[in-house]
């Protein structure tokens, strides 16, 4: 069994144990018959594994004998007995005359008076006994349970009478299926529907091009059913790629007949009661009359808890049939009932109104567009996108429906991440605003500008212009109008130009009575946070504080980004990690994406560049599934700094010189400017200062920090360092004059470390230690370690152009230590290489000197380089031998060693002696 197993189980995904299950009774029959009855749920696989059973039976020598149940034939005697022994007919003579008499007349092969039961039961077994003297046999019944009541009692007498013989039974019936056939006691295995992963498994194989949100409702209505998995797509059609389904979902004709039969015979009223459930979706008793349900709960199609008020389907399909087989009109009657049952519930009053409504119905669409704002205040996106369209096919007016469509294009976009849907939405937006001046089509086609394409310049005039025609651009209470403001602000950073600030500027002046208080801190922390950010940070922290209490994504992910240059992501990490959460569970994939990179930011800064990678991979691989191609700029900007950390400068060069290539044309100078970064900090990481600086002052000329150039704020010790070490003295102090000057110390205590190390940096002889030791001891400076090592690193180098050995040394070797944990290869480099212009042997060339030694490591060191043995060392320290071995473990990598002979070699005379 094993190789016809494994060959099965590469195309029957999530059934490898049931498959051998199978196997195992497949191959133990051929000797020893006997029994077995595989059970389960419709549409579970049954039929497959009997499939599978059959193509397995030859291999271990048995004649395979096939009958199927069948509600059309069940009230034929013994006809299901007639297909099992159909191709045994030829050997009904070698049955004594008695038995082969009783059975040709159950079988309708002869004439006489009707056998009994027992004596046909009786023939039956002799004959298979006897067909299986030269070869095995194996009966395969499907559907056991729906054989004729006269077949089903033989075959419960043969099943019981097989074991020792070479004959089996495989049959296979639903579970709790009513049936003649008494399979009590025989065994068997209940067939479980696929779990989670091998039915995402089967829907990805077999249906790769689903929308993601489409893919997540299918496994939570199919709960695991193969056959489901297999036929929903199919009924969904074209509507497999959209993220926006219906709330009962069409079943094909296969799938439907799994359970119709169950439900077309139920009483009128139980069926109506039953429709009333399926279209509510609830399963409130309220909008129910319970006294109607006991016949469906008869036929296990429902499940009754009074205590919890509850009705539930036992299969979310079962629903879905009894929508199915209705018609339109019976639809519409339930929809208006429920509307009516459940006045005292808006929000689902208004929908039912909605599918009960044949036409055009301003005053229901006003609602529906009431529920669809407030699924927004909930963070419920894709139930508002549901609701707009629903609204805008009800509106009458061409206005209404233009601007309803198109907050639903845009919707459909930045929450489900649907960039393919929003052209079509779109489109039928444009066809519904005759007079061309819906702002809610405008800001969906900007969206889809700037993200489909990247075109920053045409996005930008759509939706200023957009703005500009507006009745009154300055009303704070336009959900539209703000939402634009919001992607106009994205249409603004990523053209990284002050003059398109300047529109966005304007009308958040505009707004009364007051602009929404995100939105203006937002536009003042991301824009210019040099010149706007101090007077909003404390708002802005406000803000933060309230995360824990905040729902939306959306709302989360702009936080986040209001924090980002002014150095708050650490205090959003909860909150967008929950925004992370939502989206892979089918939320709001661009909000999930853009909190990826925040978080991604976030890492890099604070040194956990595993969790980095990890962020920044499953962000691209988002942008890539969903073509968000300017989304994925900065995971691909924040990938490329690792590789330039890393000393993997053709890597770096190549990222940042996509970034160039794309961004130029389109003149996204954000873009740009994260290429630029990148290749100041390669340049760095090698010596090359010159080029160092030609690239940071691409970003920010020497001196200046850009008007709208948020970015400058991340090159400032790039830059100062850069004119410093290529002689550019008078540029150097320029541009740590004009930080001091902007007063950035008050925004973040990390910019404040900044400053204070720029000011460090072109201070005279005599002055600059003191600076240093200020950035240095920043309250919280060992939260940036990178950039605390990088100043460790220049101010050991200027300490030891200054004969100042010691102090230099301890600088370098704390320096390399945060190098060598963040496998920083070029600065390590750097900072070694330094060491040895202190005089430093360096051994293995790694080695850091004993100032990156604790007092006690330092005197093991020592010892252990005189040649003492770890147990003389013990003594003197009063310390266990095995302590001693720790400690000489621990210091070893410290000084790049990896032997005691070594160790002395790494140390000076001087450190020795």
């Amino acid at each position: 069994m094993t190789s016809t197993t494994g060959r099965f189980a590469g195309s029957l995904i999530g059934r490898e144990r049931d498959l051998a299950r199978i196997g195992d009774f497949v191959d133990q029959a051929a000797v020893q018959g006997g029994a077995f009855m595989l059970l389960g749920e419709a549409g579970v696989g049954k039929s497959v594994l009997l499939e599978a059973a059959a193509a397995r039976a030859p291999a271990a020598g048995h004649r395979v004998l096939r009958a199927s149940g069948s509600q059309f034939e069940a009230e034929v005697s013994f006809a299901g007995l007639h297909q099992v022994l159909h191709p045994l007919f030829d050997a009904l003579p070698q049955l004594s005359q008695t038995h082969e008499r009783a059975l040709s007349v159950a079988l309708g092969l002869g004439e006489g008076p009707a056998p009994g039961q027992l004596l046909v039961a009786n023939a039956a077994l002799l004959l298979l006994r006897q067909a299986a003297v030269d070869r095995p046999l194996l009966m395969i019944v499907d559907d056991i349970a729906w054989l004729d009541r006269a077949s089903a009692v033989v075959l419960s007498f043969v099943a019981r009478r097989l074991t020792g013989s070479r004959v089996a039974l495989l049959a296979a019936s639903r579970s709790g299926e009513e049936s003649f056939f008494e399979y009590g006691g025989l065994p068997g295995h209940e067939l479980q529907p696929l779990n989670e992963q091998d039915s995402a498994a089967l829907l990805k194989a077999r249906f790769p091009a689903l929308a993601p949100r489409t893919h997540q409702r299918l496994l939570a209505d199919a709960q695991g059913n193969p056959l489901a998995l297999l036929e929903l797509p199919v009924a969904l059609g074209d509507l497999r790629r959209s993220s926006t389904l219906p709330a009962v979902l069409p079943l094909s004709g296969r799938l439907q007949a799994v359970f119709a039969a169950r439900i077309k015979d139920l009483p009128g009223a139980t069926y109506d009661q039953l429709l009333l459930a399926a279209l509510d979706g609830t399963g409130d008793l309220k909008a129910l009359h319970t006294d109607e349900l006991a016949p469906a709960e008869r036929a296990r199609l429902v499940r009754v808890d009074q205590s919890a008020g509850r009705l539930v389907f036992r299969h979310p399909l079962i629903g879905s049939a009894v929508v199915e087989m209705s018609m339109a009109e019976q639809r519409r009657r339930a929809h208006r009932l429920l509307a009516v049952r459940l006045a005292d519930q808006p929000e689902r009053r208004a929908w039912h109104l909605a599918e009960a409504a044949e036409g055009p119905d301003e005053e229901v669409a006003a609602l529906l567009y009431a529920v669809a704002r407030a699924d927004l205040r909930r963070g419920d996106g894709v139930a508002a996108i549901t609701h707009f369209l629903r609204s805008a096919e009800l509106s009458p007016a061409d206005i209404d429906r233009a601007g309803r469509l198109g907050e639903a294009a845009y919707l459909s976009a930045i929450v489900n991440g649907d960039l393919h849907d929003a052209p079509r939405l779109l489109e039928l937006a444009r066809r519904a605003d005759r007079r061309g001046d819906s702002l809610a089509t405008a800001v969906a086609g900007a969206y889809h500008l700037l993200n489909g394409d990247g075109d920053v310049d045409s996005a930008h005039r759509l939706m200023t212009g957009a703005i500009e025609m507006l009745a009154d651009p300055g009303d704070a209470h336009d959900k539209v109008l703000i939402e634009g403001l919001y992607t106009l602000l994205m249409v603004c950073f990523f053209g990284g130009r002050a003059e398109l600030w300047e529109p966005f500027h304007a009308a958040i002046a505009r707004l009364k009575p007051a602009p929404p208080d995100l939105l203006d801190i937002l536009g003042k922390t991301f824009s210019d946070p040099v010149r706007l950010a101090a007077p909003v940070l404390d708002r802005l922290d406000a803000v933060i504080g309230r995360l824990n209490q905040e729902i939306v994504p959306a709302r989360i992910s702009r936080v986040g980004i209001a924090g980002s240059y002014v150095n708050r992501l650490g205090q959003c990490r909860d909150a967008l990690w929950r925004v992370i959460s939502h989206g892979r569970d089918g939320g709001a994939v661009t909000s999930a994406i853009e909190a990826l990179f925040l978080l991604g930011n976030d890492a890099f800064l604070v040194g956990q560049w595993q969790e980095m990678e990890q962020v920044v991979d499953e962000g691209l691989a988002l942008c890539d599934k969903h073509g968000y191609q300017l989304l994925a700029w900065p995971g691909i900007y924040l990938r490329a700094m690792l590789a330039a950390t890393r000393g993997q400068d053709e890597n770096a060069t190549a990222l940042a010189d996509q970034m160039t290539r794309w961004a130029t044309p389109r003149r996204a100078r954000a873009i740009q400017a994260y290429a630029w970064h990148v290749k100041t900090l390669a340049a760095l990481g090698r010596g090359d200062f010159d080029q160092a600086y030609q690239q940071a002052t691409a970003i920010s000329p020497a001196g200046m920090l850009a008007s709208h150039v948020p970015h400058a704020l991340w090159v400032i010790t790039e830059l100062v360092e850069a004119a410093v070490r290529t002689g550019r003295h008078a540029e150097a102090t320029a541009h740590a004059a004009m930080v001091e000057q902007t007063g950035l110390a008050v925004i973040s205590p990390r910019l404040a470390m900044v400053a204070t190390a720029a000011a460090a940096m072109v201070a005279p002889d005599g002055h600059y230690s003191d600076l240093f030791q200020t950035a240095l001891a920043t309250p919280g400076a060992e939260r940036w370690p990178f950039e605390r090592a990088r100043l460790q690193l220049i101010y050991g180098e200027r300490l030891r152009r200054d004969k100042a050995t010691s102090q230099a040394r301890a600088q370098l070797a704390a320096a390399l230590d945060t190098f060598r944990s963040l496998d920083a290869a070029p600065w390590m480099a750097r900072a070694n290489a330094e060491l040895r212009a202190t005089g430093l042997s360096l051994g293995h060339g790694l080695a850091v000197g004993l100032g990156a030694l604790s007092p006690q490591q330092r005197e093991i060191a020592l010892l252990a380089a005189e040649g003492l043995s770890n147990k003389q060392i013990g003594e003197r320290l009063f310390l266990s031998p095995r302590t001693v071995a720790n400690h000489l473990y621990q210091l070893f990598p410290k000084l790049g060693v990896t032997s005691r002979a070594a160790l002395r070699d790494a140390l000076t005379p001087q450190e020795r002696d």
